[in-house]
Order: structure tokens, then sequence, then C-alpha cells
């Protein structure tokens, strides 16, 4: 095998290898495949000072991004996750996806000592299969003072 042939194939393997962890080495057909799927951002925008801070929901490909929801009232725990739940649905709905396509959730307790009050509510909320969840009580608050806020990501 000569000199280029073997670098050649080193590169294959390494833009392989590198596409399986997720490195992004730059590789022009793989490029041209991700641009050529539209994004779609909502009409939904959060706005701060007249600009535009974060979209309610982005969709690219066949997934769908929902931004975090969070519950700006009093109230407690219990209150503040139904409310966050049926803002997920809404904005999901928006998107054209459902409660029940959901794949991934991220939940963020302003509390941890709410952890099991929050998952009376949240539980059985999106079907028969949940999605995969990771949640997280923040250091400081969640913004706005919401007990309680979740993002998502669901299938179209």
């Amino acid at each position: 095998m000569n000199t280029t042939n073997r670098r050649s194939t080193f590169k294959k393997l390494g833009l392989s290898f590198a596409a399986l962890c997720g490195i992004g080495i730059s590789n022009t057909k793989a490029e041209e495949n991700i641009s050529s799927v539209e994004i779609k951002r909502s009409g939904n925008v959060t706005m701060d000072q007249n600009i535009p801070l974060f979209s309610g929901h982005t969709i690219h490909g066949n997934t769908v991004y929902i931004a975090g929801k969070g519950a700006h009232f009093d109230g407690d725990i219990k209150d503040h996750t139904d409310h966050v739940l049926r803002e997920l649905e809404k904005e999901l709905k928006k998107a054209g996806s459902s409660m029940d396509k959901v794949l991934k959730v991220n939940v963020y307790l302003a509390d941890l000592a709410d952890y099991h009050k929050m998952n009376e509510v949240f539980r059985g909320r999106f079907g028969p299969n949940p999605p995969v969840r990771t949640t997280v009580a923040t250091y400081g608050g969640v913004p706005g003072d919401s007990l309680v806020e979740m993002d998502c990501i669901a299938a179209l």
C-alpha cells in the first residue's frame, strides 16, 4: 500500500470514528447533508429590549426542541409542575408534536426536596412510554422564581 492510499484509508477511518464519537471534524459531504436540513423557529420569540432572545421551539429535521417553561406565580411545587407540563404540551402542539412523542425531558428544580412531589404530578403525563429524563436542583434557584422549569426534545 503506498503512502497516498494509506493516508486516504486512515482519513476515512478517522472521520468514521469521529462521527461515532460525536467529534466535529470537517467532512464536506456530512456538512452538506446537515446544511440541507431546514431549521424552523417558531414565531413565539421572547424579546429582550426589542432584541430576539430565544424561540419557544425550534424544528430541525424531524425533531423539535422546546425551550424551558417555568411557572411565574405563587403556588406550590405541584401547581408549578402542572402548569409547566401544560405549557410544554401547548408548545409541542404548536410545533406539530405531542407529549407522547417526547424523547427527552430536562427538569430543573429550585429545591431538590420537591423531587417526590414533582414526580407525583409528572407521572403518566407522557403516555405509557415515558421519555428519558434528567432532573437537577439548580444552584441559586430557577429564573423568575419558578419552583420548576422543564425543556424537552420530541419527534414530529
